[in-house]
């Protein structure tokens, strides 16, 4: 396996893991954009261009959008 596949997916466990462990709400969102966003990228290196795209849209894109306007909505934006 390559190295930079390596680190990835040490940096997709670190994200995992931070992402169940963050007390505040909006910094778990953040985090869990940048899993999807390295989610996306090991698709991309495992050769699923299409898989790739659309985690990166649905997944850090939209989904991190609709989190954040819930979290506005509901908190006024503060956790």
């Amino acid at each position: 396996m390559k190295i930079f596949s390596l680190i990835m997916l040490l940096f997709l466990i670190c994200s995992s893991v931070a992402v169940s462990l963050i007390k505040d709400i909006l910094s778990a969102i953040i985090v869990f954009m940048a899993y999807s966003l390295i989610m996306a990228v090991l698709w991309q290196q495992l050769n699923a261009p299409d898989l790739a795209i659309t985690e990166a849209a649905v997944g850090a894109g939209i989904t991190t959008l609709l989190f954040i306007l819930t979290l506005k909505r509901i908190k006024g934006g503060t956790s």
